[in-house]
């Protein structure tokens, strides 16, 4: 069976426990202290971060690989592009998310990072510029790949949901961003992997 290990505020292991439960397969969620983690953190992943898989022998660390793995595994629904091509361009996309949105989640979630109020203010600065960019792509998709549900809104989910908490406010011409996100929160999967501590992120 597969195990993941997982903080229960951590957006990436949020991002896992979302495909795990929009597969609907068999699997075990062990939380993790994220300031008090057991030592075999540490020997599963050197980097000593959540989230990480198991499953036999294998052991995974790093959501974008941990969810392209399970989607392999467990193809439906398929998650990721069938088309290669398109499948290429998803991962540059989820690449894209780690570098200009991402990198700045690291720094709110950052335990040092919260004494240092210019380094915070410019992270939600950061965040809420590439987000009122990407909005108008909402007026006509329904998801970030058209019609169809992917990895890519998976991948972005956890970081909407944390706005209020991140105290991020979008401006009003970020609503159809908004509407998508509700979209994406409205899915029995997503609510099913929230877990009690990200409930009460949200207003």
């Amino acid at each position: 069976m597969m195990v993941l290990y997982s903080g229960t505020t951590c957006p990436y292991s949020q991002r896992c426990r979302f495909v795990l439960f929009e597969k609907g397969m068999d699997f075990e969620i062990r939380d993790v202290d994220l300031y008090n983690k057991p030592e075999d953190i540490s020997v599963m992943n050197p980097y000593g971060q959540v989230p990480i898989l198991t499953e036999r022998d294998l052991v995974l660390y790093e959501s974008n690989i941990i969810n392209e793995y399970i989607d392999e595994r467990f193809p439906h629904p398929q998650l990721m592009p069938a088309d290669p091509v398109m499948r290429g361009r998803t991962r540059l996309f989820l690449y894209n998310f780690e570098k200009e949105l991402f990198v700045h989640v690291s720094t709110l979630e950052s335990r040092a990072a919260q004494s240092d109020a210019k380094a915070l203010e410019n992270a939600r600065q950061n965040i809420r510029d590439r987000l009122a960019q990407i909005a108008p792509m909402f007026l006509k998709n329904k998801f970030m790949l058209g019609e169809e549900f992917s990895m890519l809104d998976v991948a972005l989910a956890p970081l909407l949901w944390r706005l209020d908490h991140y105290g991020i406010e979008l401006p009003r011409s970020a609503a159809p961003l908004q509407k998508y996100a509700e979209r994406i929160f409205a899915r029995p999967a997503y609510i099913e992997a929230l877990t009690p501590s990200e409930k009460v992120m949200r207003k």
